[in-house]
């Protein structure tokens, strides 16, 4: 009995011993266990709804109601001093096709300040040329972001939240300041892929990455006369041809209203390839036709006038290219005509003045691009990839989530 006593002692003292040692073994643990820190969820601010502008409240330089009004009240009858931009924008990939293309058209064209005639274009990154966009960039030319993926058609870029367009557009910021040497601080817009917008949540994006404007948005009912750019600190009264469009108060964001041209059956497009019925394949007959749209700004409140399209245009018909380039040089024969890139316009109509907008050119710093050429794999797709860049190649074919090409 006493055996059995001595023995039942025995296995509660070990039990004893053995939890008091598994107490002591888990405070050393905890104690010296390394504290992870979680990064805190940053929440996104509510979104107020706009209210209807007032021109009393929204003032320049950092705010313009949406409308086709003059840009100051004291321009009102001297509509022929106001400058008349012409701002010139590419969509997608840059090779070495349309670069060339490209150099043909404005080399050595300047404004009447002597200045540089200088365009905006709005990348795609798949197959693109960043040794050529460096060119581009080096030559004064607006470097802009029209994503990295381009979607998989519009239903993509309707339904996308705010994180999935950051995410488009910011990594799209790191490929050109990685492999193209382009200062991401002179980055200013976007343009979406098929022009659709997602109500608030593009110009949320645009806002969250710093960037100043986005240039997707169409107009019809304002194209005679024209709609000049305008800020969303107040509710648009642009009309929405490609919703959803935005009804939020976004300070500070700027929309480039792609006023549209007309055909010559009378109907509406929003870029120049769009267009359902062109003139003929007739170098004169085009000329015309684009001169015919120049006019309903430069004859009417001078808002900036859009020539937006994609460099294939110009394969598709004969004289499509030379009636091109002879209407730009017909440009430059004008003493109050400026083609500049949108960011450069938009500096304008936030302090316009009549007759000769800027000072002074615009000074950029050129940067220095060695150039190296890769033979990559496009990891979702096990596809290689030639790729144009400055300096070192990437390890595999840069992409979200990996803009930079690591080896992951």
């Amino acid at each position: 009995m006493k055996y059995a006593v001595l023995l039942l002692l025995g296995v509660l003292l070990a039990t004893t011993l053995l939890s008091d040692a598994q107490k002591t073994k888990n405070k050393l643990k905890s104690k010296n266990k390394v504290k992870t820190t979680v990064a805190p969820q940053v929440e996104r601010l509510v979104l107020q709804k706009a209210e209807r502008c007032s021109a009393t409240k929204c003032k320049l330089p950092d705010c313009r109601c949406s409308d086709a009004t003059l840009p100051r009240p004291k321009f009102k009858g001297k509509e022929q001093e106001i400058p008349q931009f012409v701002t010139i924008t590419f969509d997608d990939a840059v090779n070495a096709v349309n670069y060339a293309q490209y150099d043909l058209l404005f080399n050595g064209l300047t404004n009447p300040d002597g200045c540089p005639a200088t365009g905006t274009f709005f990348l795609s990154h798949e197959y693109t040329d960043y040794v050529r966009v460096n060119s581009l960039y080096n030559a004064g030319h607006e470097i802009a972001l029209h994503s990295v993926t381009h979607g998989d058609g519009t239903d993509y870029w309707r339904e996308a939240n705010v994180e999935t367009i950051e995410s488009e557009f910011g990594a799209q910021l790191q490929i050109l300041e990685t492999f193209a040497k382009v200062d991401p601080k002179t980055v200013q817009g976007i343009r979406l892929p098929f022009l659709q917008i997602s109500g608030n949540n593009t110009f949320e994006a645009v806002k969250n990455l710093g960037l100043t404007y986005d240039a997707s948005w169409p107009t019809q009912q304002f194209k005679d006369p024209p709609m000049w750019p305008y800020t969303l600190d107040y509710l648009s009264v642009q009309d929405c041809q490609i919703g959803a469009c935005p009804d939020a108060a976004l300070p500070g964001v700027w929309v480039n209203p792609m006023v549209t041209w007309t055909d010559t059956e009378g109907y509406s497009c929003s870029m120049i390839d769009a267009c359902a019925y062109p003139p003929e394949d007739d170098l004169n007959a085009l000329f015309e036709w684009m001169l015919e749209n120049f006019n309903r700004h430069y004859k009417s409140n001078r808002a900036p006038f859009g020539m937006y399209l994609h460099a294939a245009w110009f394969s598709r018909g004969r004289n499509n290219f030379a009636a091109f380039k002879k209407f730009m040089h017909h440009l430059t024969t004008y003493p109050d005509v400026y083609m500049t890139g949108i960011s450069r316009m938009l500096e304008y109509v936030k302090k316009p003045v009549l007759g000769q907008p800027f000072k002074s050119c615009e000074n950029r710093v050129k940067t220095q691009c060695q150039p190296v050429h890769c033979n990559v794999q496009k990891t979702s797709t096990k596809e290689t990839r030639y790729m144009s860049v400055c300096d070192k190649c990437p390890v595999v074919y840069p992409w979200l989530k990996n803009p930079l090409g690591l080896d992951m």
